[in-house]
């Protein structure tokens, strides 16, 4: 068999004489379409340098706007060429001035060889293809795009709005099931053939004139209809990024390149010398029948999409920042909130600290200031106790002190009189455990040894900021791990919930709790939390709350606590 190649170049004219050269040695034809909107002592010194090239032709130019009909165009010709200059040709290779041959020519032209009437392009209907980047799958093929994307972006925008405004759909050729895939593409003599002198070539060619990126779909459609066998994959490993933007290649790519298998990469890099020094490379007897496997590539390439979209935990750029979905998690580490605890347990931290050993920090967003688990003014990676730094930004503030001791577990008291701008952080973040005993906040007001009268305005205050906190725990956009209990609940069972704590933040089954941490006296609470009910504020978000239930037995859990919510 003989391979020919088609070369579509529009700058980087060194590296593409290189490449011309490098087929043409090999015994490969060459038609090399240049584009129009090259300047013409450019183009004509690019002519004279291959111009002694007896397998080499040039095409009739076109000026090639990306996503235009005049990228098929351009290919239709050169391919037309092709096949009438060089009758020999077997299989024509659709390329850039920016591939390069990773393997010897020789083991392409065996591979073709064991597939004699296999075309390899990449073709998937619009219903099978997740890759478009844009909104427009079905769409390209349905509604009209007379303007450039690239150079008209605004026209095109409001065109195609104007078209789904009033619901233009125009009809698909009888017959033709589009498809889409790679422009790179290797078809055999008899499909091109076929393509290109098909009796309704001309209907086709006014159809896909107004689709947007023809170049990704002509050829992927009319192959099916003419093609013995479609291998549905590219010979050219091409990769594109989240936005729909070609990778290059650099010579620090070269490994990568190497353990690829594939025959040809692009893009790459006109200055990457190390790739144009190293590649093809030598003949293997032992690779020579080796299947161009991308799995290894692909699989780097899909965890530098996630690295690059959604970072690390807690690490943050510029080009994420601004779009709060992308990101996995707000802080680098697990954490955990834990609110009502240190109102019921007046010596709840050095408690805590004891039990874990992880960092248990006071209330971190108090309004007076922050309070950090060894009581400094000045945390890890200089972070101010002070309480206007710290709101500025209360997220960055939370993300920055976890990622500067990371090698940490966190945890820290929240409440309805801290400031509440990371609400919606903590509720949000994969990382953080939050514990709630709703209610505790009356506990405080009970022991201030002030009258219902006088703390019901203050407890009304308390209750609806809370309210609004676990409204941010039940939604459903909260992917933290949730659990709360009433105070009713947590008071006549505090083991469990205590116990389950420990476990969770030191990661793993600690010993059975033996007694829980001294509880504030809380005799009189029923009787205060009715006053409050008599003054006309009812503090729902308490439970119901008795006597009896303020005196539990030490040691001992009369109920499990109810959970409301456990992510």
């Amino acid at each position: 068999m003989t391979l020919g190649v088609i070369m579509l170049v529009h700058n980087a004219f060194e590296r593409a004489e290189q490449m011309a050269r490098h087929w043409t040695d090999a015994g490969c034809p060459v038609v090399i379409h240049v584009d129009s909107n090259v300047a013409a002592t450019d183009y004509d010194r690019f002519v004279q340098v291959l111009g002694g090239i007896e397998t080499l032709r040039f095409s009739k130019r076109h000026r090639c706007e990306w996503g235009t009909w005049e990228m098929v165009v351009a290919t239709q010709d050169a391919a037309t060429l092709m096949l009438e200059e060089f009758a020999d040709v077997s299989h024509v290779y659709l390329a850039s001035g920016a591939c390069l041959p990773l393997r010897p020519l020789a083991e392409l032209c065996e591979y073709l060889d064991r597939h004699p009437d296999t075309d390899f392009i990449e073709s998937a209907t619009t219903a099978d293809v997740p890759w478009t980047v844009g909104g427009l799958d079905r769409e390209r093929f349905t509604l009209r795009f007379p303007f450039a994307w690239k150079k008209h972006r605004r026209i095109f925008d409001g065109f195609v709005r104007a078209q789904q405004l009033v619901r233009y759909k125009r009809s698909i050729p009888e017959g033709l099931v589009p498809h889409m895939g790679s422009q790179w593409w290797c078809l055999t003599r008899q499909t091109l053939d076929a393509i290109l002198r098909d009796r309704n070539r001309d209907r086709y060619d006014r159809y896909f004139r107004q689709v947007w990126i023809p170049d990704e779909s002509y050829y992927q459609t009319l192959t099916r209809l003419h093609a013995r066998r479609v291998e549905s994959r590219s010979l050219t490993l091409s990769k594109f990024d989240f936005q729909g933007k070609p990778h290059i290649f650099f010579d620090d790519h070269l490994e990568l390149l190497q353990r690829s298998g594939c025959f040809v990469a692009r893009k790459i890099w006109r200055h990457a010398g190390l790739l144009y020094r190293n590649f093809p490379r030598p003949a293997d007897p032992e690779r020579a029948k080796a299947e161009p496997r991308t799995g290894t590539v692909d699989r780097l390439f899909s965890h530098a999409v996630e690295r690059r979209t959604l970072g690390r935990p807690g690490l943050y750029m510029q080009s994420r920042f601004p779009n709060r979905e992308s990101q996995n998690s707000f802080a680098a580490a697990p954490y955990a909130v834990l609110q009502g605890f240190d109102d019921i347990f007046p010596a709840f931290q050095p408690w805590l600290t004891k039990q874990t050993g992880a960092a248990v920090h006071g209330r971190l967003f108090a309004k007076d200031r922050a309070h950090f688990a060894d009581d400094s003014t000045v945390y890890r990676g200089g972070i101010s106790d002070n309480a206007r730094l710290r709101d500025y930004n209360g997220s960055m503030f939370l993300t920055n002190l976890i990622w500067n001791a990371r090698d940490l577990h966190h945890c820290f008291q929240f409440g309805p009189t801290d400031s509440q701008d990371i609400r919606w952080t903590v509720a949000k973040d994969t990382n953080a455990s939050i514990w709630v005993v709703s209610g505790a906040w009356s506990v405080p007001l009970f022991l201030s040894g002030r009258s219902a009268g006088e703390m019901r305005t203050e407890a009304a205050r308390l209750q609806q900021i809370e309210a609004k906190f676990l409204k941010s725990l039940r939604s459903p956009n909260a992917r933290a791990r949730i659990h709360i209990t009433t105070l009713s609940d947590f008071i006549e069972a505090p083991m469990e919930t205590l116990q389950t704590i420990i476990d969770d933040i030191a990661g793993h089954k600690g010993n059975a709790l033996a007694e829980v941490p001294k509880m504030a006296d809380l005799t009189g609470l029923p009787e205060f939390l009715q006053d409050l009910k008599n003054q006309g504020m009812h503090p729902f978000l308490t439970g119901d709350i008795t006597e009896q239930s303020t005196q539990p037995a030490a040691g001992t859990a009369r109920r499990k606590p109810y959970v409301i919510s456990r992510k």
